[in-house]
């Protein structure tokens, strides 16, 4: 009898983990199926939370509801979304992302379309055309990697300097190969660049804190950075969300007629569609 009641336990716990998995199973595929189940997209505040913030109104149309969720540094929505507490985020490009995967291979995360560009551009307070930029001229760029290395490759795109490699998204003064006019790069803290103008002929300065400044890359640079330059803003989602219907329907959205006018009216230049 004793063994009979143990066979007959042993066949039960199995018949319920098979009806357990079996339910779990269920409840997660009715959750991929439902294509306007709500969604949370993190962002960093200001230009990005604005955007999807009309991104969330146009969602709404089309029947899927966002919650949008506002961060205060670049770390935080990624680690975020890798803890699957968001559905996507929208407030990095690229060379970060590359960086942060570097780091956190275990993240899983991917890109799934092109958002907004914030050019960087190149300023200055003493000339007015880059021809009366003198030689020997003191350049001023961001110290830190990610902006550092787009800043070069600005100034190599526009002909002031030239690199090992043009493309190169890691680049550093050490990597340039000529320098014919002797420019000085003069390496700061990027938010401290537009302060620090009257003191540099030129300065290289990144979208947001230019607009700090109340200067308009469109408007007010000497030179802008391409429009295809490898730092446009991205959505990423992890590998897992990637071909959820909900993503091409936020793709639709943030890259629709719409998106794009309001974009372009509101920052008027200093930020630009990058799709």
């Amino acid at each position: 009898m004793s063994k009979l009641v143990k066979i007959l336990v042993t066949v039960a716990l199995c018949a319920l983990t098979i009806i357990a998995a079996g339910c779990g199973g269920d409840k997660k595929d009715a959750k991929k199926a439902d294509p306007n189940a709500p969604v949370k997209i993190g962002v960093t505040a200001g230009p990005h939370a604005e955007i999807m913030d009309n991104v969330k109104k146009l969602a709404e149309k089309e029947g899927l509801k966002v919650e949008v969720v506002e961060f205060s540094d670049f770390v935080s929505p990624n680690v975020a979304l890798s803890q699957n507490e968001l559905f996507a985020n929208s407030m990095q490009h690229a060379p970060y992302l590359a960086a942060t995967l570097k780091k956190e291979p275990k993240f899983e995360l991917v890109e799934v379309f092109k958002t907004v560009n914030f050019p960087m551009a190149i300023y200055s307070t003493k000339y007015k055309k880059v021809e009366d930029i003198p030689a020997g001229a003191t350049i001023g760029i961001p110290n830190d990697p990610s902006n550092g290395a787009r800043a070069l490759l600005v100034l190599a795109d526009k002909g002031f300097i030239e690199l090992k490699d043009k493309n190169s998204v890691t680049a550093t003064v050490a990597d340039i190969t000529k320098n014919p006019k002797n420019y000085k790069i003069q390496e700061l803290d990027a938010a401290s660049i537009p302060k620090a103008m009257p003191d540099l002929d030129i300065a290289v300065i990144n979208a947001n804190y230019a607009l700090v400044a109340k200067l308009n890359p469109s408007k007010d640079s000497l030179l802008i950075e391409r429009p295809d330059n490898p730092f446009l803003n991205i959505f990423v989602t992890t590998k897992a969300n990637a071909a959820d219907p909900r993503i091409a329907t936020l793709k639709k959205v943030y890259q629709s007629a719409e998106n794009k006018k309001f974009i372009e009216d509101h920052f008027k230049g200093t930020i630009t569609a990058g799709f």
